[in-house]
């Protein structure tokens, strides 16, 4: 026993989460926030930890946190920054053809990221030819590559026979330039990152990766080595985005991008489990932006090829879409409207009531002047907020320029704000009406009735830990990895070999994790086909006897080693009572009955226009709506 910590290192803010646990018993929640440190995220993972322990034990104790440790999960912005801030090596690249090299840039996404990374870093071999012809070709172009100023080269051929001309190529040049030289150019193969017959798509995941390990591996690698100075008992374990964790050295770079929203979604496929909900659609609301996901049948929508900065890779990912809408967001005019972003002040400067050099007007700044939020005691207490710049702000940037009162300038900008996130759910909730609103992240709670009333939602589910509710959902993940073998054969025996194959390396995966393979969780299926047309059937590798695959299917292997998780409390509420206010908030708007989460008991009930507040996220209870606790804690919201 010991203690489980997850962090969620978002845009702004750095989310932390752990179970103290202590034999059968459920254990004890912690959790906190700090500010995310863009120039070295290993700084805000450290200053999470030093939260953390002043959480536990009444003061920073890295030391004997780090000795009571279990496991810690993390997902990190890193990857997700880097794309965004095109801040990463030259790449280069080499194909088989200029129409191969074209058709890298067929849409605009894709046309803008490849002149950011790629720019005209390109080369066109032929590899026909005996091996002394084309070994000269591979040095040729590479160290044509290298003076162009690429520092690392993807190499990607089209065709059938692409596998067998990036393998004839890899040794060509590593007999040219052997991987042990200081002068040696990594490369990365497109056949490497997947087996997709797509070309496109493949070679777009070998660059984005590429790309990404560099910055990915000195940071990660940085965070695990202070780790081990505290003499943690277990490797850090990256959370990816397809919801499974790994250790750093076993993490492919590209499956970090975008892995905190997922987190978000692990943890509400385990509440919505908890309360029997089929049917929901999710807004993570941050400092920057609002991702949405849906949820259908107790699972989330996926797309087969997920997308990265909006170019298609194919791996598969939670069907998420992000906003430009958050506590940080700016608000300005434009055509006599307010805009919303998608511009965001981050941490730094941060909104105009933080007092850091922000002038612009933000959500938050809004909530302050409306009254939700006290300037006391936002973030805790460590955060003052200056009511007098977030006034300025508002006025000059917005009520002056529409002709506006400060209160209607305030309703304005909430309304502009509600209705940009209510639109980008609209299409899914006019499918679905029934469906359950929930709504996590620090600025979630706040809006959630707000987006619902636009929505004609009649429910929202507000759960106990919303403020660090990704950092909770990664709580809930295991140490897994998938492995894929393309058959070369269409009967039992190409099976056969195949799966050989995927459980030696399953083994040697496993046993990097420090595992057994005969501890872990196995499960296989043959899968054809890809997009619209994927079809995967469970197959028991053990028991192969009699089956015909299709020409050019694939064989996949999931291994999961299942590690402890947070909990959910079981059970209903004994009974119903009336919830005890603990004062009242005036704000420019009037006054409201005021609910601190802390002093909530399972069975809570309240109606409002009330204000609920927890140390790290307020709820707006409008009017027309009650709000009950359950057992678990979380704050379930009806409409009248």
């Amino acid at each position: 026993m010991g203690i489980l910590v997850s962090i969620d290192n978002g845009g702004t803010l750095t989310d932390v989460c752990a179970l103290k646990r202590a034999g059968d018993e459920p254990g004890e929640l912690f959790f906190g926030k700090t500010l995310t440190t863009p120039h070295d995220l290993s700084q805000c993972f450290m200053d999470a930890l030093k939260v953390l322990s002043e959480r536990i034990y009444g003061e920073a104790d890295l030391q004997r946190l780090a000795s009571e440790i279990e496991y810690i999960r993390y997902s990190t912005t890193q990857g997700t920054n880097a794309l965004v801030q095109r801040k990463g090596p030259r790449l280069g690249v080499i194909a088989g053809s200029q129409a191969d090299i074209d058709a890298l840039k067929s849409g605009e996404e894709e046309a803008d990221l490849f002149a950011a990374v790629v720019a005209d870093r390109t080369s066109i071999i032929d590899m026909s030819g005996d091996d002394e012809s084309v070994r000269r070709r591979v040095a040729e172009t590479v160290n044509d590559l290298t003076a162009r100023g690429a520092n690392r080269v993807i190499v990607s051929f089209s065709g059938d026979n692409a596998k067998a001309e990036e393998d004839r190529f890899r040794k060509l040049i590593y007999r040219e330039f052997p991987r042990h030289l200081l002068g040696a150019v990594p490369l990365i193969f497109g056949t490497e990152m997947s087996t997709t017959e797509d070309r496109v798509k493949r070679t777009w995941a070998a660059m984005l990766n590429s790309f990404l390990h560099p910055a990915m591996e000195h940071f990660l690698y940085n965070a695990e080595d202070q780790l081990r100075a505290l003499r943690t008992r277990n490797p850090l374990l990256i959370f990816r985005n397809d919801g499974g964790s790994t250790r750093v050295a076993r993490t492919v770079a590209l499956n970090t991008y975008s892995s905190g929203p997922r987190g978000g979604v692990e943890g509400a496929l385990t509440l919505l489990g908890h309360y029997g909900i089929k049917n929901a659609v999710s807004m993570d609301i941050g400092g920057t932006t609002t991702d949405i996901a849906v949820f259908s049948d107790n699972g989330v929508r996926e797309q087969e090829f997920g997308l990265v900065e909006g170019i298609p890779v194919p791996f598969r990912l939670a069907d998420m879409h992000s906003v430009g809408a958050g506590g940080s967001t700016m608000m300005s005019t434009a055509d006599g409207k307010v805009k919303v972003g998608p511009e965001s002040a981050g941490a730094a400067p941060g909104p105009a009531c933080f007092g850091r050099g922000g002038t612009s007007p933000t959500f938050t700044d809004v909530l302050l002047l409306s009254g939700f939020i006290d300037p006391a005691s936002y973030f805790g207490g460590q955060l003052a907020l200056d009511a007098e710049r977030a006034k300025k702000a508002v006025m000059e940037k917005v009520a002056e320029p529409l002709g506006l009162s400060l209160e209607d300038a305030l309703t304005a900008i909430s309304d502009a704000y509600h209705d940009k996130i209510a639109d980008a759910m609209r299409p899914e909730v006019e499918a679905h009406p029934d469906m359950v609103l929930l709504a996590f992240g620090g600025a979630g709670p706040i809006s959630g009735c707000g987006v619902a009333d636009r929505l004609g939602l009649k429910r929202v589910l507000v759960p106990r830990l919303s403020a660090v509710f990704s950092a909770f959902g990664i709580g809930f993940s295991d140490i897994a990895d998938s492995f894929v073998e393309v058959l070369n054969g269409t009967d039992a025996a190409a099976i056969q070999t195949a799966a050989g194959e995927l459980l030696k390396q399953a083994r040697r995966g496993m046993k990097a994790e420090g595992f057994d393979l005969d501890n872990c969780e196995l499960s296989s299926a043959l899968v054809t086909g890809e997009g619209e047309d994927r079809q995967s059937t469970p197959i028991d590798i053990q028991n192969i006897n009699g089956a015909q695959p299709a020409a050019g299917t694939r064989l996949v292997l999931t291994v999961t080693r299942p590690i402890a998780h947070f909990s959910l409390k079981q059970g209903e509420p004994d009974g119903t009572q009336p919830a005890t206010a603990d004062g009242a908030r005036a704000g420019i708007f009037g006054e409201m009955p005021l609910y601190k989460v802390d002093n909530f008991k399972p069975g809570d009930t309240g109606d409002g226009p009330a204000i609920v507040e927890d140390e790290l996220f307020t709820c707006a209870v409008p009017e027309g709506w009650s709000f009950s606790v359950t057992a678990n804690g979380d704050i379930d919201l009806r409409k009248a």
